[in-house]
């Protein structure tokens, strides 16, 4: 168990990170663009460094531990955002998003995806503090989740949003084209939703299904709430540059959702792994611990998290390659 971060870091980081969404935010709503590959790449990389500094100075305050923890979150939260990002392309797809309006949609699901996880975060937090064998639970739900991450189809994807779609046309009326940005507009003098309600929706739907995989996951790896937050807030900037950055890229990512996959289930069964050794349930080994069951250190995590990650990316990149030469 690390010791605990200083009051004033936790505090000063979080009014920092908010003021640089915020201007994130005014810099999109203020002039709609589409954003340069060397702008994209400038933005990406100010987020990474942001983040490589940020736990340089957890570990500089005398944590280490929390540092390894910050780290393993960061990269296992961002693994996810792009696998998020890979269903947000599909919706600005399907939905035939002007590309000019594509950043503000983004950073709206970016905005949402925050809210959601935070409040994942707090809840996840109270459930540990109150029912330890909620690891169980968490480990299983991820092992699953691995399961349909890696043999999940478009189709999949596909269902549930025209689900959706079918659901809100029945309850709203919808005007087949776009007024730039605009959620609501005038069709023959009266007042209709605009199809950025549905893209909206579905985007939100999409962020409320991530954050049920991210925030089980990144508690697999730290409890301490300031951190997981932390790590999801560095992991969703610069998502929105990224998203322009790899642009069609992100469909020949084929070996991704294994790489993600892999991670979900390795941190599953650490989870369950943790929740062996900590066992306090009655109808488990009689209620006692079950010592035998391993504890995976944060940095063997590190390393497995950036291995995964490495691995499907040059797989991924030779596929692309092969693919190029045999065309």
């Amino acid at each position: 168990m690390h010791a605990a971060l200083p009051v004033w870091f936790e505090i000063g980081s979080m009014v920092i990170l908010t003021l640089i969404l915020i201007a994130d935010v005014l810099i999109i709503f203020k002039r709609p663009h589409i954003p340069s590959a060397k702008e994209s790449t400038a933005w990406v990389v100010f987020y990474a460094l942001l983040a490589f500094a940020f736990g340089g100075v957890i570990a500089w305050l005398g944590n280490p531990e929390a540092a390894s923890q910050f780290y393993a979150g960061w990269l296992t939260e961002y693994s996810l955002s792009v696998d998020n990002l890979f269903v947000f392309v599909i919706i600005m797809s399907r939905f035939s998003v002007p590309k000019k309006y594509q950043q503000e949609v983004l950073m709206v699901g970016v905005v949402m995806a925050l809210v959601l996880r935070g409040l994942f975060i707090i809840a996840g937090a109270a459930l540990i503090q109150t029912f330890s064998a909620i690891f169980y639970i968490f480990g299983a739900f991820l092992i699953y989740t691995a399961y349909h991450q890696a043999f999940r189809t478009e189709d999949d994807d596909e269902e549930s949003e025209s689900k959706l779609i079918v659901m809100l046309r029945k309850r709203i009326t919808v005007a087949k084209d776009f007024d730039g940005a605009k959620i609501r507009t005038v069709v023959d003098g009266k007042k209709v939703f605009t199809p950025m309600i549905v893209v909206f929706a579905a985007i939100a739907l999409t962020d409320v299904m991530f954050a049920f995989d991210s925030i089980p996951a990144i508690f697999g790896i730290t409890t301490d709430a300031f951190i997981v937050f932390a790590a999801n807030v560095f992991a969703l900037m610069g998502l929105r540059q990224l998203y322009f950055l790899l642009g069609g890229l992100l469909d020949k990512l084929e070996y991704l959702k294994y790489g993600i996959a892999f991670i979900l289930g390795f941190i599953g069964f650490k989870l369950i792994a943790h929740a062996m050794h900590e066992n306090e349930l009655p109808f488990i080994n009689g209620g006692h611990h079950i010592d035998w069951a391993p504890e995976i250190s944060t940095n063997t995590s590190l390393i497995v998290i950036v291995a995964s990650i490495s691995v499907a990316a040059i797989a991924s990149a030779v596929k692309i390659k092969l693919t190029a030469k045999s065309q």
